[in-house]
């Protein structure tokens, strides 16, 4: 064995005979190690070009965007002072109102105690203070000189309550009418600020529609807002699972203290097919995939889009409680949840006002918000849904 190595050493050592040596360099040419080099630099060079572009193509998807949900915040921001300016307003007309009708009681008593202190008055003129010390001397008698003495006396006091009555009203009617004048000036202020509000909201309106327009106009912004739109749904259906987590703890918790869940425990189920629709309007986009009809993008919607009046009227397709509420959740503006029991939850997005509080209960018709376009993308409509724990539902089944 030893041998055979040692042979086999010395035969490595010898040189390669020329046609073999042909042969290898053959099969290894440099050129083909330099071609292959070429080519990995130029994929190297290309595949950096690409994450540039995609880097750039980024920023500009990413662009429009950001405008737009600058623009929802604020949006939302001034909606929310306007709608603070319009109940302060209100607040103030009641309170003008109230104190023009607290002025007309005062100057009405104020005008009748100057007439009855101008009949006083003119009867004091007429006869004199003669007369009053005549009907005093005009006595038979001590004690009636004492009955006229007080008689006298009360109409002197009852005198001087008329008139101190009179400076009182007088008083009265100076600080009412100091009062209709303060409120007139915080109305003509607060009719100021809201008109300045309102002509601030309108040149948002104007720049979230040119947002939506650029938007829809590229398509590189078109699919990133779609993929946002399928991000937000993600996080909606994420929320959804845990208000139905916290549901079923709840429940749980109830039947452990031996209280009834939720007196809404299965009324939406048996509303299958029969249930009012949330808005008067068009379905402008409905339940399953949605192919642009521009850009072919394809889009999940998990409800149905109803294009209705900004403003109208937005109800409660069942009883139930409201879950979830939000000036600002993602993608889909202002919302509502509501909670019908037995993992049944609807859901109501782009409104433009939330009537409604966390925890409250509400009535199948029952007004809950008003139709807006906040996070639209479509315009003014409600977004519905339905859901069953995380599970979109086709809404149209439900409703009639």
């Amino acid at each position: 064995m030893k041998r055979i190595a040692l042979l086999l050493a010395l035969a490595a050592l010898l040189p390669v005979p020329a046609r073999a040596q042909d042969s290898l360099e053959h099969r290894n040419p440099d050129s083909l190690e330099t071609a292959q080099r070429h080519q990995l630099d130029e994929l190297n060079r290309q595949a950096h070009e690409k994450r540039e572009a995609a880097r750039q193509l980024k920023g500009q998807e990413s662009k429009a965007l950001v405008q737009l949900r600058r623009t929802e915040k604020e949006l939302g921001s001034t909606r929310r002072r306007l709608r603070t300016l319009e109940n302060r307003r209100r607040n103030l007309d009641v309170q003008l109102a109230v104190t023009r009708a607290d002025l007309e009681r005062n100057l009405d008593a104020l005008s009748r105690q100057k007439a009855r202190l101008s009949r006083r008055l003119r009867a004091l003129y007429k006869y004199g203070a003669a007369r009053e010390l005549e009907f005093l001397l005009s006595t038979s008698s001590f004690g009636q000189l004492l009955a006229r003495w007080d008689y006298v006396v009360m109409i002197a006091e009852q005198d001087r309550l008329l008139l101190e009555d009179i400076e009182q009203r007088k008083a009265q009617v100076e600080v009412s009418q100091q009062k209709i004048q303060g409120t007139l000036v915080q109305v003509k202020r607060t009719a100021t600020s809201a008109q300045r509000t309102n002509q601030h909201l309108s040149e948002l309106r104007t720049t979230r529609e040119q947002s939506v327009k650029s938007i829809q106009d590229q398509r590189s912004a078109f699919e990133a807002a779609a993929a946002e739109l399928e991000n937000n749904a993600r996080a909606l259906a994420r929320l959804l699972a845990d208000l139905e987590r916290r549901r079923l703890a709840e429940t749980q918790r109830a039947r452990t203290e031996g209280r009834n869940p939720q007196p809404y425990t299965g009324d939406f189920a048996r509303g299958r097919g029969a249930l009012d629709w949330p808005v008067k309007g068009t379905v402008i986009g409905r339940f399953g995939p949605e192919t642009h009809p521009k850009w072919g993008t394809t889009t999940m919607n998990n409800g149905v889009d109803i294009e209705a009046p900004m403003g109208a009227a937005v109800r409660a397709v069942a009883r139930g409680r409201v879950e979830y509420t939000s000036d600002d959740y993602a993608g889909y503006g202002e919302i509502v949840i509501l909670n019908h029991g037995d993992g049944y939850y609807t859901l109501y997005a782009h409104l433009s006002d939330i009537l409604v509080q966390q925890g409250a209960a509400v009535e199948g018709g029952q007004s809950i918000g008003r139709v807006g376009d906040t996070g639209s993308l479509k315009g003014t409509v409600l977004h519905f849904e339905v859901r069953k724990g995380g599970m979109a539902l086709n809404p149209q089944d439900w409703l009639r």
